[in-house]
């Protein structure tokens, strides 16, 4: 596997666990397909973290019906016990078709992590492999970046 996309300096093809011991190119894909798309989502957890911090909130109200407004929200963890239980399920739905929507089965397109979206694209091959890789290790540090920041904020109940 150290040819693969997301071997990179100054580690190389690191696996200090042995997930890829047994040499399976199935299991590899199926992991590295998990790593991308969880590394998306931990860039958007990550900036969703600090941005109300940095820029401020959404003025007025969050539920109308309960008087509830943005700024009433916490940042950080502390939010979860604050969003009403409506704004929970639309998470949950828009989770849910965003994970069903797509074909995921094994050689398709979106087993790959390509879902059509094509911001980190380019016509050069060269060009398209380093955006692609510096989309991983952008996934990786967000990883390790919203862990980081959450587990302050559970230690010490502050965002920051």
């Amino acid at each position: 596997f150290e040819s693969e996309l997301g071997v990179q300096a100054p580690t190389g093809f690191w696996d200090p666990l042995g997930f890829a011991k047994d040499g399976s190119m199935k299991a590899f894909k199926r992991r590295r397909a998990s790593e991308i798309k969880h590394g998306r989502i931990a860039m958007l957890a990550t900036m969703g973290y600090i941005t109300p911090e940095i820029t401020g909130k959404f003025p007025g109200y969050l539920s109308p019906s309960t008087l509830l407004k943005y700024d009433d929200i916490p940042n950080g963890l502390g939010a979860i016990s604050k969003v009403p239980a409506l704004g929970w399920a639309q998470i949950f739905v828009y989770c849910g078709y965003a994970e069903l929507s797509q074909d995921q089965t094994p050689g398709s397109p979106g087993a790959e992590g390509n879902f059509g979206f094509k911001v980190l694209t380019s016509s050069d091959p060269d060009s398209l492999e380093k955006k692609l890789a510096s989309e991983i290790a952008n996934g990786r540090l967000a990883m390790m970046a919203f862990t980081g920041m959450a587990t302050q904020d559970g230690l010490t109940g502050s965002a920051w």
